[in-house]
């Protein structure tokens, strides 16, 4: 368990982080960028919960919990991507929960005819914002994972949130019935 006693270190004074592992890294480098954008979509997910309640509420509640466990992951170098007791790992079974309520909120919902602007719902629009930092998550994550290797199962977990997110806001638009519908070139 993670015990906090003091929140300042000064230790990132001169523009350098710790990873999990002891190791200092610059706080622009690629892999600090994309534990940092997973916790910003984190926070997005708390702005939501702020309005959720039930089974909406606990999936969130788990995903933040998951979001924890990636930016651990993140935060952690190396390539023994098997999750053990010293290192916390993405899996492929967070992955497969995601895709399973994936499925079942999409299984109400109506083929889409259009893209969907952000809206509908305060709820609604706060899983857009939550959805496109996740984008931003991932495609850092990638970046990292250019240069380094990373678990590949947090990068399939922040693709698959970004597609959790945006079904979960049709969901909450009453089922797709809510949403606001893009409308090409209606303002020319």
């Amino acid at each position: 368990m993670v015990k906090l006693t003091k929140i300042y270190t000064r230790g990132g004074d001169k523009g350098q982080t710790s990873l999990a592992d002891g190791k200092r890294l610059d706080k622009d480098a690629p892999r600090v960028a994309a534990y940092g954008s997973v916790d910003e979509t984190n926070a997005c997910i708390g702005l939501v919960r702020l309005t959720t309640t039930g089974e909406v509420d606990s999936m969130l509640s788990r995903i933040q919990n998951d979001l924890f466990d990636v930016g651990a992951d993140l935060a952690t170098p190396g390539d023994d991507f098997v999750p053990g007791e010293m290192t916390l790992r993405a899996t492929e079974s967070q992955v497969t929960r995601l895709e399973n309520e994936i499925d079942a909120m999409n299984a109400h919902l109506e083929p889409l005819t259009s893209f969907i602007l952000p809206g509908g719902s305060k709820e609604s629009a706060y899983l857009h914002l939550a959805r496109t930092v996740a984008r931003r998550a991932e495609r850092d994550t990638i970046t990292a994972a250019k240069l380094e290797p990373i678990n590949p199962n947090a990068i399939k977990y922040l693709n698959r949130l970004s597609d959790h997110l945006f079904v979960l806001s049709r969901h909450l638009n009453k089922d797709g019935v809510d949403d606001v519908l893009w409308v090409p070139g209606a303002n020319r």
